[in-house]
Formats: structure tokens, sequence, C-alpha cells
């Protein structure tokens, strides 16, 4: 039995390596098209992949650079805000004050009492203004722009507080002058009876 397969082993090698007798069909044959086709799909992938890994890192520095300017397009809505309600508080104490302050129907002893008030408002303001101009100038704390742009909305909160507060004490002042004016017509009116 071990000559029988040694002997058509013998025969078999002999078929490939000769070719005058080869009576097989020979070695199989493997098509390198489809090998390569494959190998240029992965290299294609590859660049792919490589060019979507650069656009996901340029979108994020982007949306980086979009929450920044969002974040200083707030401080300055907060600054603008805060300029505005200034002009405002500073308006009302040069001119609605001094016509309360001028009125015949305002008694001397509120005069101080008024002008403080007003006064308080004004020196609130303009220490906001001023912790403002820190935060602005300064690396305050080395904050973030997120934190800065926080502490300005709140800082403008704050303004409109002031705005509200002095509008409503400078319409309680300018009800009273009318009321006292009103009264005084009343008490020293003519009796034509």
């Amino acid at each position: 039995m071990k000559t029988t397969i040694k002997t058509l082993v013998l025969a078999m090698a002999l078929t490939f390596i000769l070719p005058n007798r080869s009576t097989a069909q020979g070695m199989p044959v493997y098509d390198n098209t489809n090998f390569i086709s494959l190998a240029k799909s992965l290299v294609e992938s590859a660049k792919q992949t490589s060019q979507l890994l650069k656009t996901v890192e340029f979108l994020k520095t982007q949306k980086d650079n979009i929450e920044k300017v969002n974040n200083v397009i707030r401080q300055l809505n907060a600054i603008k805000e805060m300029a505005s309600n200034n002009q405002i508080l500073f308006n009302v104490v040069r001119d609605d004050l001094r016509e309360i302050l001028n009125s015949p129907y305002i008694k001397p002893e509120e005069v101080t009492r008024i002008s403080d008030s007003f006064n308080d408002i004004i020196e609130s303001s303009l220490d906001s203004m001023n912790f403002i101009e820190q935060i602005l100038s300064s690396n305050f704390l080395k904050m973030t722009d997120a934190e800065r742009a926080g502490i300005l909305k709140q800082k403008e909160m704050e303004s409109n507080e002031m705005v509200a507060e002095i509008t409503k004490k400078t319409e309680r002042y300018r009800d009273i002058i009318s009321f006292r004016k009103m009264q005084d017509k009343v008490n020293n009116r003519e009796t034509n009876y």
C-alpha cells in the first residue's frame, strides 16, 4: 500500500513537471483584479476616513469659535443695555429730579431725603460700571467668556432694576406733587356762595 501511494504521488508530480505529457489542466489561476480593486477600495476608504476626521476637528473648532463669538455678542449686548440704562438714570436725575426738587409742593425737609435716594441709585450704577470695566479690562480671576457673560447679564438685570426703581420713585414724587397741588387748590379756592 505504501508503494501504491508513492507511485501515485510520483505520477502526479511528473504530470505537473513535464509539459509534454500534461493531461491535467494545470494549477488553478486566481483573478488578481478583484484583489487590486479591494486594495484600492481600502486605500480610498482610509483617505475618506482621514478627511472625515479632519472635517470633524474643523467643525469642533468652528463650534468653539461660534460659542466664543456668541459670548462676546452677549457681553456687548449687556454692556449696551447697561450704558442705555445709565443714560436713562442720568437723564432722570438731570431733568426730572431738578423739576421735582424745584416744585413748591416739596417740603424743605424732603429735599435731602429725595436727593439722597436718587444719589444712592446713581452711586450704585457707577459702582456697577466700574466693576464691569474691571471685568472687561483685566483677566478677572481668569474667567471664561461664558462666565464673564453671565456676570454681565446679572449686572444688566441689576441695571434694569435700578431704572425701574428710579422711574417708580419719579412717578411717586410727581404723584405727591400733583396731590399737593390739588390739595392746595381745594384749600385755597374762593367761595362765591
